[in-house]
């Protein structure tokens, strides 16, 4: 191989090995076809993308899509949407949608949004259907305390200006329940409620519940009621019940109080024996000084022992007496009975 062809061969190698790198970096296609839609686009525009590591068919193609629906945008907002991190496709969507539907929405506005982390497409398809949300049920008890079971349907809108910070479905289903429990609580009797249940909807709708949030309430339906517990008479009940057991409580407080008083009374009682006992025994010691001291003479000591000996007769002829004489007024002898 002589000099001159491997030159020519080194040439088209490097030819080609630029040729590659340059459709690398620059896609041919996609100017041609940003041409071929009459949006122009600058090759080196495709470049700095490729060295930016940003995808030139993600934002030539919503580029496009976007100045064919006379969108007021440019590569250069859509390339930093992008870098922040955002859904360049959603956002020509939803300005697109938002444009044919009549709703005044910027690109800043729908790029806040979106980086905010909401679906703004969906935002803006719910502003023009309405979407339902429908309330778990919500149990509330009206003054005469009967419990109902309330379910409402809520249909709201999406209110683009405050979709960024205000707050979601959560707070929303949580106000009308409140609403509901309230509109109820005031009630004098759950017949009414269930006389007029637009009632609640419309105590509900008037307080304005879609205050600092992202959705407009248009209605509120009630779906369904359900008549409870009587909460009232099982509060009557436990009350009842409380009761019982505390008075319960303190009879059981003043029937030991009574036995501990008893026993203290018996321990009394236990304790003059013990002394009258005591006392007892010292009496023959005391008559025995008295009579050797002359205190006490010896008929004197006669009579005493005559009188205890009296006492004592009398005594047991009367614990003797006492039974035959209840003998005659319960019991018939043979003789009478014959």
């Amino acid at each position: 191989m002589s000099g001159s062809t491997l030159m020519i061969l080194i040439i088209a190698l490097a030819v080609l090995v630029i040729l590659l790198v340059f459709f690398h970096y620059v896609p041919i296609g996609l100017w041609i076809t940003a041409m071929a839609s009459g949006v122009p686009v600058s090759i080196s525009s495709l470049i700095g993308m490729g060295f930016r590591r940003i995808p030139p068919q993600k934002i030539v193609n919503a580029y496009i899509q976007g100045r064919k629906a006379d969108l007021d945008v440019t590569t250069d907002m859509l390339e930093t949407h992008y870098l922040a991190k955002g859904n360049v496709e959603r956002v020509i969507n939803a300005l697109i949608s938002a444009k044919q539907a009549g709703i005044n929405l910027s690109f800043e506005t729908a790029r806040a949004i979106d980086l905010a982390g909401r679906d703004v497409l969906q935002a803006v398809q719910m502003s023009v259907l309405p979407k339902v949300i429908e309330t778990p049920p919500v149990a509330a008890i009206a003054q005469n305390g009967i419990e109902l079971r309330v379910k409402a349907r809520v249909t709201v809108r999406t209110n683009i200006e405050h979709l960024v910070g205000g707050a979601g479905e959560e707070t929303i289903i949580a106000r009308v329940g409140e609403g509901i429990v309230t509109t109820i609580g005031s009630s004098s009797s759950h017949k009414s409620v269930l006389e007029n249940p637009d009632l609640i909807s419309q105590t509900v709708l008037n307080k304005g519940l879609d205050a600092g949030t992202a959705y407009e309430i248009l209605s509120i339906d009630i779906a369904d009621i359900d008549v409870g517990r009587n909460i009232g008479a099982q509060l009557q009940m436990d009350q009842a019940e409380a009761d019982r057991r505390i008075a319960q409580a303190k009879a059981e407080e003043r029937r030991a109080m009574a036995v501990a008083k008893e026993q203290e009374m018996k321990a009394s009682v236990q304790e003059m024996r013990a002394k009258v006992v005591e006392a007892e025994a010292q009496v023959p010691a005391a008559m025995a000084e008295a009579l050797r001291e002359g205190r006490l003479g010896i008929m004197d000591y006669y009579q005493m022992q005559n009188t205890i000996a009296d006492t004592e007769m009398r005594t047991g002829i009367a614990k003797a007496a006492t039974p035959e004489q209840a003998a005659p007024h319960t019991k018939k002898t043979p003789e009478a009975n014959h």
